[in-house]
């Protein structure tokens, strides 16, 4: 089957009790038991898990094609939960470029839980298995990266890292399962903020994780989650698998735009140099032909005159608004050394791109009048 055909009908088959074809919302926190706390219809208690939630899982894992999918509250919440999963004295590297926020991870919270971590250039492979050691468990990667658009080889990674005894993990949020799927070039779970694409529409918060085989890993990490707390609500878990219907449609609309829109970036003479693989001349345009089906909705260009142009030129821009997050219908634009705070290493005239499914010609005029 393919994927568009199992975006639209993961997860949502017709409820048994009522023939909705829409899926329900279960909304309960607590479910009836036996008096030995016997689960007869497999739940207990919504931070165990309800019934909403599985619905997604069991579309996740299908989209993804993995063996079993685990939902939180949020991105940070599912990485958090897979990396303080790991054993203590664990090693991982994790790219260079990299969400803000698994930086921070990274860097202040694996050491409290007794884990070292190395930030690496993951599109550099003698990079990476020069970081690699006997107690690398797990080889963050993330492509395209945020913000700076860097493709890694996925395939190649995978290789690296199971040579060494390590995982490898994928953050699949920029490029979605509609145009690129980790488990099948060797990854062994894919990460996602489910706020982004799989949404879709700018007003559900969630992550998950997606595994290829079920076991020790997702064991773990699935004890995390219940004793720590980061489980999705009901109502976020449904807002996604309505996302996933529209997915495929949604993702080939943005590439799309979103090509048309770096074309234009990169003959502008107000613009210094645009990060998007689907252009020739991004250095790592192959890998990503070789890996993703069309080359996504997400791009970042730098403008020629610092920081205070790049600021200017989202202060007129009219159509595009001016916000975080991604991958809704709507086309955002942010400064992201701004959104990322101090110590941000993003460059300060970058900035960073979510191509909505507006009409393309509008978005590039648009953009053409506010950069002058």
């Amino acid at each position: 089957m393919r994927f568009e055909t199992r975006a639209v009908h993961a997860g949502g088959k017709p409820d048994p009790a009522t023939g909705a074809v829409a899926p329900p919302i279960h909304l309960a926190t607590t479910f009836e038991h036996g008096p030995a706390a016997e689960t007869p219809l497999g739940y207990m208690y919504i931070r165990d898990g309800n019934p909403t939630q599985a619905r997604l899982e069991e579309a996740l894992a299908a989209v993804e094609g993995g063996e079993t999918a685990l939902v939180f509250a949020s991105g940070m919440a599912a990485a958090a939960a897979y990396l303080q999963a790991l054993p203590s004295g664990s090693h991982v590297v994790y790219p260079s470029d990299v969400y803000y926020g698994v930086r921070a991870l990274a860097q202040e919270f694996l050491p409290r839980w007794g884990t070292e971590a190395t930030a690496v250039d993951t599109t550099d492979l003698a990079a990476v298995r020069a970081a690699l050691r006997p107690n690398t468990r797990v080889v963050w990667a993330e492509t395209p990266s945020n913000p700076l658009m860097q493709v890694s080889d996925l395939a190649a990674l995978a290789k690296l890292a199971h040579e060494a005894g390590a995982a490898l993990a994928v953050d699949g949020t920029f490029a979605t399962p509609a145009i690129q799927r980790p488990l099948e070039l060797g990854a062994d779970v894919v990460h996602h903020s489910t706020t982004k694409y799989l949404g879709g529409h700018s007003d559900v918060q969630g992550g998950a994780l997606v595994f290829a085989k079920k076991g020790e890993a997702a064991e773990r990490t699935t004890h995390v989650r219940k004793i720590g707390g980061g489980v999705g609500s009901p109502f976020n878990s449904w807002l996604v698998l309505r996302g996933l219907r529209t997915l495929a449609c949604r993702v080939e609309r943005a590439s799309s735009n979103a090509v048309a829109i770096a074309r234009f970036l990169a003959g502008h003479a107000g613009v210094e140099a645009v990060h998007y693989p689907g252009l020739p001349s991004h250095p790592g345009h192959e890998v990503a032909r070789r890996q993703m089906s069309a080359f996504g909705g997400m791009l970042s260009f730098r403008v020629r005159g610092g920081r205070d142009a790049a600021l200017r030129t989202t202060s007129r821009l009219k159509v595009f608004v001016n916000a975080t997050s991604l991958g809704g219908t709507e086309s955002l634009i942010e400064h992201r050394a701004s959104s990322e705070g101090p110590g941000s290493p993003t460059p300060q005239n970058l900035l960073r791109v979510s191509v909505g499914l507006e009409h393309p010609d509008d978005l590039i005029e648009d953009l053409a009048q506010a950069l002058g």
